[in-house]
């Protein structure tokens, strides 16, 4: 997803894209840094969480749990996808990895939820699209960025929950792998700030090009 930029004399940069030129606006800047932060968010929320059930326990972990749902869906929404069917995929495997959540939340009690989860494995069936959904998020900065924290956050993470749900893993080995994959997360996140908005926005022109044919395709349609 690089792009080489022209001079401009204007605020806003100017960029040679595929299908012409195109700018990093105010708004692209806006949804980028909203995007970066919603991402730490899930992964400062999965670090808290293993951290205090690991010293303190079980009980009143479901701040961390909200804060990792809230993060994941502002991060889906302000996250520049070309696929528009894969954008709304993810958003799809966010939204029942919450019902999921919900539903053991309301079976369980809030307090019981993890506990659950290291005893019964086969609950991890009711979360684990929300966890797909950050997975994808893994695949799409290894993919454009080919940064390593992001293959360990793209195959860690099914590695450990898929480990545990077939019995390979025993709940410590899994919170171990948890773990490291939260840390790679947070790097991955961190690595992100320092670089150019436009890193993160891509070729605008990708987008644009791609919403005209959509707007062709339902005139021809109509």
């Amino acid at each position: 997803m690089t792009t080489s930029e022209s001079p401009s004399r204007g605020p806003d940069p100017m960029f040679e894209g595929m299908f012409g030129t195109y700018t990093i606006d105010e708004r692209d800047r806006r949804e980028v840094l909203g995007y970066r932060l919603a991402l730490t968010a899930v992964a400062v929320g999965q670090l808290g969480l293993l951290w205090q059930w690991h010293q303190f326990g079980p009980a009143l972990l479901w701040p961390w749990l909200l804060l990792m749902a809230a993060g994941l869906g502002l991060a889906l929404q302000w996250i520049h996808i070309y696929l528009r069917p894969l954008h709304l995929a993810l958003k799809l495997f966010w939204l029942l990895g919450c019902a999921g959540g919900l539903v053991l939340a309301w079976r369980l009690g809030p307090a019981a939820m993890l506990t659950a989860l290291a005893v019964q494995p086969l609950w991890i069936l009711a979360i684990g699209p929300f966890f797909a959904a950050l997975c994808g998020i893994g695949f799409k900065e290894f993919f454009c960025f080919r940064r390593p924290e992001a293959i360990g956050v793209t195959l860690l993470l099914p590695l450990a929950l898929l480990g545990r749900l077939s019995g390979l893993l025993d709940p410590g080995a899994t919170l171990n792998l948890l773990a490291l994959e939260s840390a790679l997360l947070l790097v991955l996140c961190l690595r992100k700030f320092p670089m150019a908005a436009a890193a993160d926005v891509g070729d605008k022109s990708v987008f644009t090009y791609l919403a005209r044919q959509r707007a062709g395709l339902a005139v021809e349609g109509s």
